[in-house]
């Protein structure tokens, strides 16, 4: 037998070597694997084998192969050993820990690892029942050496990873090894802190010694693995083996904060202990940590933060090493101050610390570290804190408040960037960050934190806060002429521009939150004006810096309806940039800074108008005319900028609130537009494509040497000013609020049936006349994407329908150059220019729809034969149009007449045009997921075939896919909003007191909440009594329950399908329609049953139908029965208790988990799980079981005085 197992031993070598050789050929390699696997699946030998190959006279590669095989047989082969055999590998291993390895610094990494794991994988089996004594097996192995005690931890914490946090054991199992890690809790947390502190000590006192360095290194590893260890329990065990001995354990971890080899596993442990939830009075105990020593320590390592990290000498892993200790570090202070912020002020008694001052400063000095991670993570402690309405009160917090206020000045400059070397903080960067683009992203939601501290810091300070925005604001003015004028100036990485930007934003937090906290009176007003004054009088040709002076503008204007007389200035310090052009950009085409400095004015006029258009109004002539002199005059304003201004003079038209004045002021401001318009030369354009195309110039060969005729460009721009300056009209014009003050303005017309009121819109005469053309270029628009209408574009202009590249980009989650955002110009080539005018002009038209409805109500619902003209031009032809144009589409228009369509047209207009769009729209998706379902399989079968692919290839096909995706969550989300009203309960009171002793016992299981209720909408009503629209609604959610999009099935499953299948289970549905709904659930649990929240989802739809539908449906019984690996005997006694209303009834809960574990066959299993070989753990006899509590009830035979109680003869009472 040994000769066997030495032969056997060295063929098993030959083939470890073999896979090892780099220069070994492919073939060979495959056959050495294929030869292990057939060992250790077949051969009698695995168990003398594996332990040969582990003696430590072998190299550590075979020994590591030697102990996979032992692992290997006791996964999968355990349950058919011998029990001697299994004491036979017990004793083996416990020897391989004892003698079968190297001193603690000499044994490999891998060796220890699996040779823990080897350990713990009989325990899971074995113990406690067949293994009693492992806990003092384990004690006095640890007692032989480092490498034992080092082994030993190595196998406690895979032991409570594997049962705890994991969870790989069937669920007896996991109780009972829980339970009885649980009891033992006591002894396990003694022995290990004796082995930390007994091993620190070991180390502190021969740390300094070189005769002793490998001795002290040694006890340094023991250290910290017993400190991986704790932090593998500190997570679950109860709170009070944590925080016993005035916390003992969280003290001495705060000590080793001062130890570099041992600073970062002591703050891990620490940061876990410390972000543990449960009752108030369990929590108290972690304000020790706010004593003199803790705090001290945690205190001098923060403000030591920059210290090692920064400096250029150190190695890259001592570096990366010390800062990952300041990010457990920070961590530990944020989760300290979670625990402050919630025990101060509660009903736990719990004073404000002492030295919560020594807090706030260790949290500045993070605040104030060069690393953009460290200060992001302490924003929400400083924003809890301000907000705190205890501590806040406390005269340091108000202190602290101050000093961020300061602080935040610098840290909103955006400063940085991994690509560049001009800031200590880029070293960082480029530790935390793989590009700018992620960075900046980074940046923005830091800035939008930063700001939130800002202002809850503000609401202490408002006045402080205020001077200090002044200062640095007043500081940016007066230092203009320090500033070089000159090329690269308006770059992002630019000093000024980066300063500039962060004020404005510190100045925005600031005066927003100065308007909230302060009474009227008290308001800075004098300042504030001074301040506004000096902006007004800023000038700059530089477009980034321009956009923060207007920004900064429309942030002081609040204040100017307090001195109204600078109300002109700013008006015209808004007009005068809405033509914003630098020198040295007049002849070159305009960048997108500076359209976007235009933009940025005209928006901020709008703005004014929207929210302050009572103050405006005195100057309303004031106003139209410079408007009119802009239109007539030689500055070249876009379509943009003059809708813009149409748009901005129509909001303040609404304070005229009369409605003739109003109807004859939007007549006078479109005659231009609607002559235009509504002539018969835009007429015939707009009807005919090949006109449309020819007067747009898209049928015209242009070379990008030379710009396109300037014809087709003005006709391009005629038809966008008509579109924009119409939707800027319709989206603004409306009437008063107060139905007083619209009555006596004209405006109230009377009340619909239902009761609510009916107003008249004063642009009504303009937009019924627009309406018609507009309808005749949708149709138009619609057509063009017809082959006939396609062939009809010139070659420069074949891919005008397909994305723009931004588009693209935003589609496939690709980052673009954020250089380019500002420098290149707007439009690179004709091909992009026409692009941008086929995009906007399709969005206009839907959006103009849109807002129809939403501002005219009854009167544009009252055009005749309204459903028949959309049907003929927005719904015509959409098998044509691509999926990136349905879905602005359904987004802007359909949509948006579903929700402001009054009830009363629900049958006339509504279900005629959804009818046929969701018929369509469900061929449409499930072909489309057909092909992608196609596509995955057959790349599979062919990637060994075709390895080498296109590139451009793939990327189409995934924007293809992408593209679906996205239209498939648009009709989601559109089918939701007509049919589906959500009703959702009050929400329970905050609660963090959670009960943690059975946590971890039944992380599986959802919390109770109370149950949403989901009713048909009024339109939902109407669709579901019309049985064709009914049928395809059904169809269409029940088939997309298959489409691989897991975040689609499951909300389609959870709110829509129930919902629709319950309004006609009442009917006489088809047999075969009822199996079909319910195998379409099945399929579905097949492609995403994988995933726990589709799972929950899907296996409580099949419930609902199955309960509901089977005591009338025999078929859906021959359904369950094809189910896989389904019990019979437990399907006939869950359709007894369903049909039989005698039998004894089950809990939900539980009748729920009856369901899930009947249809468990038909849950598909993720690709990574597909193939992998099952471990099989056998339940032992339970130690464990639940002993229901006695009945305190007496006996019959033993009176207990109820008669001689209401006795009327006792006379006691």
């Amino acid at each position: 037998m040994d000769a066997l197992v030495a032969a056997m031993c060295d063929q098993l070598i030959k083939a470890v070597n073999v896979t090892m050789d780099p220069e070994s050929s492919q073939i060979y390699r495959l056959e050495a694997l294929k030869f292990f696997e057939e060992f250790k699946e077949k051969s009698l030998l695995c168990v003398p084998c594996g332990l040969h190959l582990a003696d430590k006279a072998q190299t550590a590669v075979i020994r590591h192969f030697g102990l996979q095989i032992l692992e290997h047989v006791i996964k999968f082969r355990w349950n058919d050993m011998h029990q001697q055999e299994k004491i036979q590998v017990k004793d083996c291993t416990m020897q391989l820990l004892s003698k079968g390895t190297y001193p603690i610094l000499e044994e490999e990494s891998y060796i220890k690892d699996v040779l823990s794991r080897v350990v713990v994988e009989m325990i899971k089996r074995e113990w406690p029942q067949n293994w009693p004594n492992m806990l003092k097996e384990m004690e006095s192995l640890s007692s032989e050496g480092e490498a034992q005690t080092e082994l030993v931890m190595l196998i406690l914490l895979r032991l409570a990873e594997d049962v705890i946090t994991f969870q790989t054991l069937p669920l007896q199992r996991r109780r009972d090894i829980q339970q009885t890690l649980s009891q033992n809790m006591e002894s396990i947390f003694n022995f290990l802190m004796t082995i930390l502190h007994l091993n620190i000590k070991e180390y502190q006192k021969l740390k300094g010694s070189p005769q002793h360095e490998m001795k002290a290194r040694a006890h340094c590893r023991v250290a910290v693995a017993t400190l991986s260890t704790l932090a593998g329990y500190i997570d679950w065990v109860s709170l009070v083996y944590i925080t016993s001995g005035n916390c003992r354990l969280l003290e001495s971890l705060c000590l080793l904060l001062s130890e570099p080899e041992l600073q970062l596993e002591a703050a891990e442990c620490l940061l876990i202990a410390i972000s543990r939830r449960g009752k108030l009075e369990e929590r108290k105990p972690f304000m020790l940590l706010f004593d003199d020593v803790a705090i001290n320590y945690i205190l001098c390592a923060a403000q030591s933060a920059d210290g090692p990290a920064s400096s250029e000498t150190q190695s890259v892993e001592v570096v990366e090493r010390r800062y990952v200790f300041l990010k457990r570090l920070c961590q530990v202070l944020c989760a300290l101050g979670s625990q402050l912020t919630y025990l101060v002020g509660s009903d736990a008694k719990v004073d404000v610390p002492a030295n919560l001052s020594k807090f706030l400063e260790a949290v500045l000095a993070f605040s104030t570290h060069s690393s953009l991670f460290l200060r992001s993570s302490t924003l929400s402690t400083w924003a809890s804190v301000f907000r705190h309405e205890t501590l806040s009160q406390e005269p340091i917090v108000v202190e602290m408040a101050i000093k961020y206020l300061r602080l935040s000045i610098t840290n909103l400059v955006k400063t940085g960037f991994p690509s560049r070397n001009d800031h200590p903080s880029c070293q960082f960067s480029r530790v935390d960050f793989d590009s700018d683009e992620d960075f900046n992203t980074f940046f923005n939601s830091f800035r939008a934190h930063q700001g939130e501290g800002v202002r809850c810091a503000c609401r202490l300070v408002p006045l402080e806060a205020f001077q200090m925005a002044a200062m640095w604001l007043q500081y940016k003015l007066g230092n203009s002429n320090a500033t070089p004028q000159g090329e690269g100036l308006s770059s992002l990485f630019s000093t000024p521009v980066l300063e500039w930007d962060a004020v404005t934003v510190f100045m925005e937090c600031v005066v927003s939150q100065v308007l909230k906290s302060l009474e009227e009176e008290k308001l800075p007003v004098g300042g504030s004006m001074e301040l506004l004054q000096a902006v007004l009088s800023y000038d700059t040709k530089e477009p980034l810096i321009m956009s923060c002076v207007l920004t900064n503008v429309s942030t002081l204007f609040p204040f100017v309806k307090h001195r109204l007389e600078f109300l002109p200035q700013v008006l015209c310090k808004l007009f005068e940039t809405v033509t914003f052009e630098p020198v040295q950009e007049i002849k070159a085409p305009r960048t997108r800074a500076v359209n976007n400095v235009r933009r940025h004015a005209c928006s901020a006029i709008i703005k004014i108008c929207r929210d302050y258009p009572q103050f405006i109004l005195p100057c309303f002539e004031m106003f139209y005319n410079h408007v009119k002199k802009m239109f007539s005059g030689d500055a070249a304003l876009t379509v943009m900028e003059k809708s813009a201004l149409i748009e901005s003079l129509v909001l303040i038209s609404n304070e005229f609130k009369d409605f003739e004045k109003q109807k004859a002021f939007i007549g006078e401001l479109l005659a231009s537009v609607m002559a235009d318009w509504t002539s018969d030369t835009t007429k015939q354009v707009l009807s005919n494509p090949a006109v449309f195309l020819s007067f747009i110039g898209a049928d015209q060969v242009v070379n990008e040497q030379c710009k396109e005729v300037d014809a087709v460009s003005l006709n391009r721009g005629r038809l966008a000013f008509c579109l924009n300056a119409m939707l800027g009209v319709v989206k603004r014009a409306h009437w008063p609020a107060d139905q007083e003050a619209a009555k006596a303005g004209g405006f109230f017309v009377g009340y619909t049936p239902s009761g609510a009121a009916i107003y008249r819109n004063p642009c009504a005469a303009q937009f019924l006349a627009f309406l018609p053309n507009l309808l005749a270029l949708i149709r138009t628009q619609n057509s063009l994407f017809t082959p006939e209408n396609r062939a009809r574009l010139s070659e420069t202009f074949t891919r005008v329908h397909e994305l723009m590249d931004g588009e693209r980009n935003v589609v496939l989650g690709l980052g673009h150059s954020i250089q380019d955002s500002y420098d290149a110009p707007s439009f690179k080539t004709n091909l992009e220019r026409m692009q941008g005018f086929f995009s906007q002009l399709y969005d206009n038209c839907f959006h103009i729809l849109g807002n129809g409805g939403l501002s005219l109500q009854q009167e544009f619902y009252n055009v005749d034969r309204l459903a028949e003209e959309l049907s003929a031009s927005a719904f015509f032809s959409l098998e044509h149009v691509p999926d990136h144009r349905l879905r602005p589409f359904i987004r802007l228009f359909v949509r948006q007449m579903v929700l402001s369509c009054p009830s009363e047209y629900n049958d006339s207009l509504l279900c005629p045009l959804l009818g046929p769009l969701f018929n369509y729209i469900l061929q449409s998706l499930n072909m489309k997921w057909q092909v992608i379902n196609q596509r995955a399989s057959v790349n599979g079968e062919e990637e060994e075939e075709e390895v080498v692919c296109q590139e451009s290839q793939v990327t189409q096909e995934m924007l293809e896919e992408q593209l679906v995706r996205i239209l498939t969550r648009e009709v989601l989300d559109f089918i939701t909003v007509s049919c589906i009203s959500r009703k959702v309960p009050e929400p329970a009171p905050n609660k963090e007191e959670v009960e943690e002793e059975d946590v971890m016992m039944d992380a599986t299981q959802a919390p109770s909440t109370a149950p949403i209720t989901d009713e048909l909408t009024e339109l939902g009503k109407s669709l579901m009594d019309n049985e064709n629209i009914y049928m395809t609604l059904l169809s269409f959610t029940f088939t997309s329950l298959s489409w691989k999009d897991a975040t689609y099935c499951h909300r389609t499953a959870s709110i829509i399908c129930w919902t629709l299948l319950r309004q006609v289970i009442g009917g006489n549905l088809l047999p075969e329609a009822v199996s079909w709904f319910f195998v379409s659930v099945l399929k579905g649990l097949q492609t995403h049953g994988q995933h726990e929240v589709c799972n929950a989802s899907l296996s409580h739809l099949a419930m609902q139908i199955y309960d509901n539908l089977r005591p009338r449906y025999m078929e859906l019984r021959a359904v369950m029965n094809q189910v896989p690996n389904i019990s019979i005997e437990s399907l006939d006694l869950y359709d007894r208790r369903l049909m039989e209303p005698n039998t004894h009834k089950v809990g939900e809960k539980k009748r729920k988990e009856q369901f899930r574990k009947l249809i468990a066959g038909s849950v598909g299993k993720a690709l990574c799980q597909q193939f992998r070989k099952e471990v099989h753990i056998r339940n032992l006899p339970s130690l464990y079981k639940k002993v229901k509590p006695d009945k305190d009830v007496p006996s019959s035979n033993e009176p207990i005085g109820l008669t001689a109680l209401f006795d009327p003869e006792n006379n006691a009472l």
